[in-house]
């Protein structure tokens, strides 16, 4: 008797299977960077982000708990590749800023993982990823709205 799964249950296997196999693409570029996983992840939140963060806001987006991404930033810190500055709407939740150190690191890193992006995307096709990432945007999307209105 073969069993079946839902949409859903595949969805969730496959976005699993991804992870890991996104994970296993940029290791050789992740190990040159010379910082942890962890880290290396609080440090693209802080340089990708549109305004400096702070450790709840990335650990919200990134769905990892709070302590972890503290740690991760003290590390970083430790490191100088990233400051903490004054919060003016929250007086114990300092913004997380990179230095020009963490700016530098994360520009290296970057161009080691492009010649690995270029070659998946020669291999898949851009316009694949396009519609995938639309579609998971929407999901992601919809399933936060669900979160926010259960745990609200």
């Amino acid at each position: 008797m073969s069993q079946r799964f839902t949409d859903f249950e595949r969805f969730a296997d496959e976005v699993s299977r991804l992870r890991g196999r996104m994970r296993a693409l940029f290791a050789d570029t992740r190990a040159a960077s010379g910082l942890p996983e962890m880290e290396l992840t609080v440090l693209t939140a802080v340089v990708n982000a549109a305004a400096p963060p702070t450790v709840a806001q990335i650990g919200r987006s990134l769905g990892h708990p709070r302590q972890v991404v503290q740690r991760a930033a003290n590390r970083l810190a430790e490191l100088g590749l990233v400051a903490f500055g004054n919060n003016p709407d929250h007086k114990r939740a300092s913004l997380i800023v990179a230095t020009d150190a963490g700016h530098a690191l994360k520009a290296a890193d970057h161009d080691r993982a492009s010649a690995v992006t270029r070659a998946v995307v020669s291999r898949v096709g851009s316009e694949a990823f396009a519609d995938a990432a639309a579609q998971i945007h929407a999901i992601r999307t919809d399933i936060e709205a669900y979160l926010r209105e259960r745990d609200g």
